[in-house]
C-alpha cells in the first residue's frame, strides 16, 4: 500500500470531526486519532496535522452561533478558540507521549517562495526535535481566507512545500462518488483516480459537502495541487474511531495518484523559471560532484554575480562560464560572497549563526 511507503504524511481534519452537531467536543475520537498517529510515528513516519476548529471551539466557549458571525467577529472568536484547540490537542496527545507544536499560517505563506522556504525549514527542524507540527489557518489576521473549504487547499500547499508523500483529507464521506451518495442509492465509490481531468469529468460534485466548511469541490482543488506536486492524496471518512487504521485495513476511500514523482515536480518547477536572479561560478571539482548527484558546497564556488536572496532562482556556471544547471539558492548572494571557497564547518563561524551546509541542495538543482 502507498501509505506504507510514505515518509512524510499530512493529515487534515475538519472542525466537524472535533466538534459534533450539538457542539460537544469529540474527545474519544481525538484520542483514537492520536493512537493512530502514534502508530505511524512508530514506523518512522513524519506527521503534520492541519486542523480546523478554532472558530468552532471559540463559538462553543462564547456560546455564539457560527452562522451569524461577521468576518471581524470571526477573527476575534478564532483567537479565543485557538487556545482551546491547542489545549485540546495537548491534553489528548500528551497521554500518548506525543510532542506537539503549533504553526499558524496563511495561504500566502505557502505560495510566496521565500516565506515557504522558511516554513519548510521550520517543519524540518520540528521533525528533528521529534515534534508533530499542528498547522492552523491564521484566522485572526485573515481577510478573504476565512471562507468555504480553504483548509483543504491549505493542507495541499503544506504538503507541497514540505515535499510530503501523501495528504489525507478526513471528511464525513468515504471518498469521491460517481454521484451524491446521500441522494442517489446507485452512487459508486471511486477507489482510485489516476487522471484527474479525465476520471472526474462526468461527476457532479455539487452538494457533496461535509459537516464542516469544506466540500467536495475544494477537495478536488486540493487534489490538483497535490497532482502537480507529485504527492498522493486520499479522501476518507474521518468520523470513524481510529480513522487512519480504517484506511489501512478497509481501504474504503479514494486515492488520487499523481502522474509525476515529487522530484520530477520540484525540478519541473525550478526549470520553468523565466529569469534568474543571479549566477554562481564553480570549479571543476564542484561540477563533477554535481554530475554525480551531490549538492553544491561553498568550497566549490569561485564567483558570485548579481544580487539575490535565499530561495531565489540562480544559474550555475562552470569554470568556462557556461550555464549547466538551474537551482534554488539556500543562501543570499551576500552570504555566499562571505563563505565561498570555505569548508562547510567554517560557515557558522564566518556568518555568526547556524545555517545549512549546502549552498544548493541536490533536490533544488536541475542540470540542463
Amino acid at each position: 500500500m502507498l501509505l506504507k511507503n510514505s515518509k512524510i504524511i499530512v493529515l487534515k481534519i475538519g472542525s466537524s470531526l472535533l466538534v459534533d452537531k450539538n457542539r460537544n467536543i469529540r474527545k474519544k475520537w481525538l484520542s483514537s486519532f492520536a493512537k493512530d498517529v502514534k502508530k505511524l510515528r512508530s514506523k518512522n513516519k513524519k506527521i503534520i496535522i492541519v486542523s480546523s476548529g478554532a472558530i468552532a471551539l471559540g463559538c462553543k466557549k462564547m456560546n455564539y452561533n457560527k452562522k451569524n458571525l461577521k468576518l471581524d467577529k470571526s477573527q476575534a472568536v478564532a483567537s479565543i478558540g485557538q487556545i482551546q484547540l491547542m489545549n485540546l490537542f495537548s491534553q489528548i496527545f500528551s497521554k500518548y507521549k506525543l510532542n506537539i507544536s503549533q504553526i499558524l499560517i496563511t495561504l500566502d505563506d505557502t505560495e510566496e517562495r521565500k516565506r515557504s522556504i522558511n516554513a519548510k525549514r521550520t517543519f524540518e527542524n520540528l521533525f528533528k526535535l521529534n515534534y508533530i507540527p499542528i498547522v492552523n489557518e491564521n484566522d485572526t489576521i485573515a481577510t478573504s481566507e476565512i471562507k468555504y473549504g480553504d483548509n483543504d487547499r491549505l493542507a495541499s500547499r503544506v504538503a507541497q512545500i514540505t515535499n510530503a508523500d501523501t495528504l489525507i483529507l478526513l471528511s464525513d464521506v468515504d471518498g469521491l462518488y460517481t454521484k451524491n451518495p446521500k441522494i442517489f442509492k446507485d452512487a459508486k465509490l471511486i477507489k482510485q483516480v489516476d487522471d484527474l481531468n479525465k476520471d472526474i469529468i462526468d461527476i457532479n460534485t455539487q452538494g457533496m459537502t461535509e459537516l464542516g466548511s469544506g466540500g467536495m469541490n475544494t477537495k478536488i482543488e486540493a487534489a490538483k495541487i497535490c497532482n502537480l506536486s507529485g504527492c498522493n492524496m486520499i479522501i476518507a471518512n474521518g468520523l470513524y474511531l481510529n480513522p487512519i487504521s480504517q484506511i489501512q485495513e478497509k481501504r474504503n476511500c479514494t486515492w488520487f495518484i499523481p502522474k509525476i514523482s515529487k522530484l520530477q515536480a520540484r525540478k519541473r518547477w525550478i526549470i520553468s523559471s523565466i529569469s534568474s536572479k543571479g549566477e554562481v561560478l564553480i570549479d571543476d571539482g564542484a561540477k563533477k560532484a554535481i554530475k554525480k548527484g551531490k549538492s553544491l558546497l561553498a568550497a566549490g564556488i569561485k564567483k558570485v554575480v548579481g544580487k539575490f536572496d535565499k530561495g531565489d532562482h540562480i544559474k550555475i556556471l562552470d569554470n568556462k562560464g557556461n550555464e549547466f544547471a538551474r537551482a534554488l539558492s539556500s543562501f543570499s548572494s551576500e552570504e555566499i560572497n562571505k563563505i565561498m571557497g570555505c569548508h562547510s564547518n567554517e560557515i557558522q563561524k564566518i556568518l555568526g549563526y547556524v545555517s545549512k551546509s549546502e549552498v544548493v541542495h541536490k533536490d533544488d538543482m536541475v542540470e540542463l
